[in-house]
């Protein structure tokens, strides 16, 4: 029978593996892809933020993946009270969940970056003015910024937990 450390790893391998594949996905090829062809991209940008669950899902798949891995470490370390954290494992562990919900962070912080975006852009009619351009740079500055850091602790976050086992 399953216990519920078992099931709670299995979802926080799944939850994690979805987070961190769309999210690499997004970062590194499909964002820089909306980038590079102008108004069709931002077409296809605004579809996907606004009328798919992408964003939702990404979201929920993070915030499942931490909980079920802060769950997971707490009972491995006995509540964050055992030498278990200071072995080569439970270092490797929290490194990766450190940078998982550095992750997490900066995920939100894309979303509410891409909701800023799509609203100013939705106030533009026409050429845009001095003002709405000067805003709209500040906001893709900040996006890449966040969406850089992000897919830095994704990459770390998955490498810790992957060898986090080995370390020791």
């Amino acid at each position: 029978m399953f216990s519920l450390f078992s099931v709670l790893r299995f979802v926080h391998i799944i939850a994690g593996i979805l987070w961190a594949g769309g999210a690499i996905l997004m970062n590194l090829i499909i964002g820089p892809a909306i980038g590079a062809t102008g108004d069709t991209g931002r077409q296809f940008a605004a579809h996907l933020i606004s009328k798919t669950p992408f964003t939702r899902y990404m979201l929920a798949a993070g915030t499942i993946t931490v909980l079920a891995g802060s769950y997971l470490y707490g009972v491995n370390s006995n509540w964050f009270r055992s030498g278990w954290m200071m072995t080569g494992p439970g270092i490797g562990f929290g490194i990766g969940a450190a940078a998982g919900i550095l992750a997490l962070i900066f995920g939100f912080m894309i979303g509410s970056t891409n909701n800023a975006i799509a609203a100013l852009g939705a106030q533009i009619q026409g050429k845009p003015s001095e003002a709405q351009m000067s805003a709209m740079q500040a906001l893709r500055r900040k996006q890449v910024t966040v969406t850089v850091a992000n897919t830095i602790c994704i990459i770390i976050a998955i490498s810790f937990m992957a060898v986090a086992r080995l370390l020791g």
